[in-house]
């Protein structure tokens, strides 16, 4: 039997219907990505799984003593309260049955534990990962069957995000979250539903077999509505031909004509896509910063120790680090705003920057959205020509009247494209980005990669979007428990080139422990680094080889995988497939260390 059981729901504030006739049933077990443009109504599609919204028309039904829970999408501020009673207001208990209050305590008491929270902390003192993280411990308490996720990522790090990926994987209940992190969907997600337009679309499939069905049913749809018009076209000049053929007309070709009018008439196009594009500033030096022994501190907090960096014209730069590790800090640094307490900033000529503030302190919340990007004027200035601000506008999705609205009552996604707009209203030849993705949805999310990835300045980018740390950044920055360090390529670059460093260095100590030396040795002999034997050589020449092929092998596994077809197949064949990449991957990771620890004797 169904958990849920949604049926023939719909509902209307303004304008067409947000949800129009849905329907779909929850089961146990399922962990629900729930997908869709800013202002589908996927959280309005939550309020009322919750209770909380009541539909125009429809029902929602519950199997029997059926318990949600919900994670809302933003941080309450005004909450003062110790983490364990905050936690304990989400367990329903009867306050004058010792028993059911103890069960209720003890309930509380061993989510906190499980998640790692400090009970007797204050919950107004806290991070906001962290307090997203009580939240959550809030909502998990109850045990319920059912748990609704609004944006679960938000402000969280990439530590606190893998954390909870992990947490949600081994939870028993049944997901429906909504979020933007496309890493998170893909390691989570075991089924899609999608709102579009009003409907409510149930795909039944992961991430990546998503993303090429909608692909196929986008052309499919587009050529159907080609076809449709076309035909319209035609009766429409039939119907105005001369007498003779008014005459002979068929009556029911007549009322076939009004139908088709009426279908047209009722077609809900899909939404538009942000038209965004950077507009580029004379070229900057070819320095843009050159950081020479940096260190920087906060009182007894250090944030860079003597810290190095060379950064140059065409380069794009990820800063990955835990909240309050001091990326911010860093970033100005580097862009000159605060001096190091000791080294060096030598900064480029010409340049011209464009920052984006991830807590939007650019917005005046008070002042309309036509207010905030024209700074007082009517027309924006785009290279050699100059557009009317509302024209511009509506390339971020902002009807006239839509920007005629203050700030304060915008959405966060709203409020991220309107900084989108104001921050390329300008020519920039340096891009500074501080958690740009936060509530933006995956189709702009996308777009700006494309256009930072065609971008020929700079960029400098703080995020904790592992997916679009990917695909931008050419190099990382990363705040490790040792200190700040550099690395080539993106967030998985980093993350494999750690791994190696990592298992070379504890193969490394565990082949360099010496024996013990006799006092008449000296201790230099025993210091003396030893060269490669002739088989260790030849073996070096062969790794680079060995690496490509089990890269190119776990490629085509991963290109088999992705297909729709794969998950057809018997259990037993998925499994046995997933094991043999597994087993790849921990041989690559061997292999690599195996020839970083040859590579450092050459």
């Amino acid at each position: 039997m169904s958990l849920i059981s949604v049926q023939n729901v719909g509902i209307r504030f303004r304008g067409p219907e947000l949800l129009d006739d849905v329907s779909c049933q929850i089961e146990a077990k399922q962990r629900i990505g729930l997908l869709g443009r800013n202002g589908a109504g996927k959280s309005t599609f939550l309020k009322i799984l919750q209770g909380v919204i009541r539909p125009d028309n429809g029902k929602v039904t519950y199997g029997p003593h059926v318990t949600l829970s919900m994670l809302p999408q933003d941080v309450p501020q005004d909450v003062v309260s110790s983490v364990f009673e905050l936690t304990l207001q989400g367990v329903p208990f009867d306050a004058h049955d010792p028993a059911s209050q103890w069960e209720a305590e003890h309930n509380a008491e061993q989510i906190l534990s499980r998640m790692q929270l400090d009970k007797d902390a204050r919950f107004e003192t806290l991070s906001s990962g962290m307090k997203r993280r009580v939240l959550l411990a809030q909502s998990l308490a109850a045990k319920p069957d059912v748990l609704l996720l609004d944006e679960p990522t938000n402000h969280l790090d990439i530590d606190a995000i893998t954390w909870l990926e992990d947490f949600l994987l081994n939870w028993p209940a049944t997901l429906i979250f909504v979020t933007h992190d496309r890493t998170f969907l893909r390691k989570l997600a075991n089924r899609i539903l999608e709102i579009d337009r009003g409907h409510l679309f149930d795909w039944s499939c992961d991430y990546e077999t998503f993303l090429k069905r909608k692909e196929d049913a986008l052309a499919a749809e587009e050529k159907q509505n080609a076809l449709f018009d076309k035909k319209l076209a035609q009766e429409e000049i039939w119907i105005r031909t001369g007498i003779k053929a008014r005459r002979t007309r068929n009556e029911g070709r007549v009322r076939a004509l009004k139908k088709m009018r009426d279908e047209r008439r009722e077609r809900r196009e899909k939404v538009g896509s942000v038209r965004l594009q950077i507009q580029q500033a004379q070229r900057s030096g070819n320095l843009v910063a050159d950081l020479e022994d940096v260190s920087f501190h906060y009182e007894n907090r250090p944030i860079v120790n003597q810290f190095s960096t060379l950064i140059t014209r065409g380069d794009k730069v990820g800063i990955i680090g835990p909240n309050g590790a001091g990326k911010t800090t860093l970033l100005k640094i580097i862009l000159g705003q605060l001096a190091p307490q000791t080294g060096t900033v030598r900064l480029g000529t010409n340049q011209q920057v464009a920052y984006f503030d991830q807590l939007r302190q650019q917005l005046d919340d008070e002042q309309t959205v036509q207010q905030n990007v024209g700074d007082g004027y009517d027309y924006v200035t785009l290279g050699d020509q100059k557009r009317h601000i509302l024209g511009y506008l509506q390339d971020f999705l902002f009807s006239p009247e839509r920007a005629r609205s203050p700030v304060k009552f915008l959405s966060g996604g709203e409020r991220n494209r309107i900084l989108l707009a104001k921050l390329f209203a300008k020519p920039a030849n340096i891009i500074v980005l501080d958690e740009p993705t936060n509530d933006l949805d995956a189709e702009t999310i996308e777009l700006l990669e494309s256009r930072l990835v065609e971008f020929t300045g700079t960029v400098l980018l703080v995020s904790h979007d592992r997916t679009f740390l990917n695909n931008v950044v050419t190099s990382a920055i990363v705040f490790e428990e040792s200190g700040v360090k550099e690395y080539d390529g993106g967030y998985d670059d980093w993350l494999r080139q750690r791994s190696v460093t990592e298992d070379a260095s504890s193969t490394n100590k565990a082949a360099a422990k010496p024996k013990p030396a006799s006092q008449s040795e000296p201790a230099s002999e025993a210091d003396k680094p030893r060269k490669l034997k002739y088989k260790e050589q030849q073996e070096l020449k062969q790794l680079p080889i060995e690496i490509e092929t089990l890269e190119t092998e776990i490629a085509a596994l991963h290109d088999k995988m992705a297909s729709p077809e794969f998950y057809q197949q018997p259990g037993e064949e998925i499994a046995t497939a997933q094991c043999q990449l597994k087993t790849l991957e921990e041989k690559l990771a061997v292999t690599f260390a195996r020839w970083e620890e040859l590579e450092s004797l050459a």
